[in-house]
């Protein structure tokens, strides 16, 4: 079984390699030379409008660490859309950065995404609507800046530990509701939940409700404990979703109790890191609902051969649907590992509705044996 299941995989992932690929490149921007790295996968053709996720690393950090530990290409590569991971210029210490902390640096960082933007909507078929931001640490605090002095092309922002000073928030006046997600430990030693003085960072409670009264939520966020899923991580979260914003945005806060400077469901452990959510997952969740107009409509068909599946990413529910007539004689469900984890007689043929509420989050293959032929889908549930 574990061998069909790698064989099927394999011949799936091998036409997919020829595609997926990280792209170097450079820009112009400011007098400078600025580098990206952008990841296009396999499913991508360019017939149709993608959107793009602007990646952005930590201080000192650069674009291929970022790219590996706040990792988004498992998920594009079935959700479709494009990474670009840009790398930040190096300060008076010759460490990468974003200029975003009001320190007397004068390289416009905000006008190196702009032209970045420009330069792969030239290239690459990008939904121009759908342009998102986020990034660890200073990468969350430049997504602050894109979204108070760029919200005319950045959809939507998500901050990993990141926060913004005191006398940018001040200066915020974005001419549109942004919608934005905080993920932040409350033992966050790098930028301090709670604040710091001396640096002029801003609290997250008081971050989170300034973005409120932007959007013009609702103050009283809708609150859930996240499920304890993992009891050795050294933390829990919290999720406080701000709704019934101007049109149809959202401010969501996961509250890391106890958590690091670090970035939740990473398999890089730098310290007390979160694995009862996937950040990147979380992030995208978030992201695929918002255009810079409004809400997108977020069960969109992602076609795959005979059959296509939707929505993908999926939460409770997949649907799969084929242009055959023939009957399907079981679908087998693996996960990343190659271990079979539940085999499915579907009721009918062509419009085939599975539950999906009860399983792990993670991606999955699912093989479906049809007419003496076998399709192998991947999915990802989140």
């Amino acid at each position: 079984m574990i061998r069909y299941f790698f064989a099927c995989c394999c011949f799936a992932l091998s036409s997919a390699l020829s595609a997926q690929i990280d792209i170097p490149g450079t820009i112009q921007s400011g007098g400078l030379t600025r580098e990206y790295i952008l990841y296009r996968p396999a499913i991508y053709t360019g017939a149709t409008p993608v959107p793009l996720i602007i990646n952005l690393h930590g201080y000192g950090s650069n674009n291929l660490e970022q790219e590996f530990y706040g990792d988004f290409r498992g998920i594009a590569d079935t959700a479709n859309f494009l990474i670009v991971h840009p790398n930040g210029t190096l300060d008076r210490q010759g460490n990468r950065f974003w200029n975003t902390f009001g320190t007397g640096e004068v390289v416009d960082d905000v006008t190196f995404i702009a032209n970045l933007i420009d330069t792969l909507s030239a290239l690459y078929n990008i939904d121009p609507q759908r342009i998102y931001s986020t990034g660890m640490s200073n990468g969350g605090f430049m997504s602050y800046s894109l979204a108070c002095e760029l919200n005319d092309r950045i959809a939507a922002i998500a901050s990993v530990t990141g926060s913004m000073i005191a006398p940018k928030l001040t200066a915020c006046n974005p001419q549109r509701p942004v919608p934005v997600m905080e993920i932040h430990g409350t033992a966050d030693n790098v930028v301090p939940y709670d604040g710091s003085v001396l640096n002029t960072f801003v609290p997250i409670s008081t971050l989170v409700n300034a973005w409120v009264n932007f959007n013009h939520c609702d103050p009283t966020p809708v609150f859930n404990t996240v499920p304890n899923t993992n009891t050795t991580d050294g933390c829990t979260a919290e999720h406080y979703v701000y709704g019934g914003g101007d049109a149809g945005s959202t401010v969501e806060h996961f509250k890391i109790i106890g958590g690091g400077h670090t970035w939740p469901g990473s398999p890089f452990i730098i310290g007390i890191t979160n694995q009862d959510i996937k950040a990147s997952e979380e992030i995208w969740r978030f992201f695929r609902k918002y255009k810079l107009d409004g809400l997108t409509n977020t069960t969109q068909i992602e076609p795959t051969a005979n059959w296509t599946v939707f929505p993908n990413p999926a939460t409770d529910y997949l649907i799969l649907q084929s242009n055959l007539q023939t009957p399907v004689q079981n679908i087998k469900v693996w996960n990343a590992t190659g271990q079979l984890e539940r085999v499915i007689k579907p009721e009918g043929t062509n419009f085939i509705r599975l539950k999906t509420g009860a399983w792990q989050k993670g991606l999955y293959f699912l093989t479906i044996e049809q007419a003496g032929k076998t399709e192998c889908l991947r999915v990802l549930k989140i």
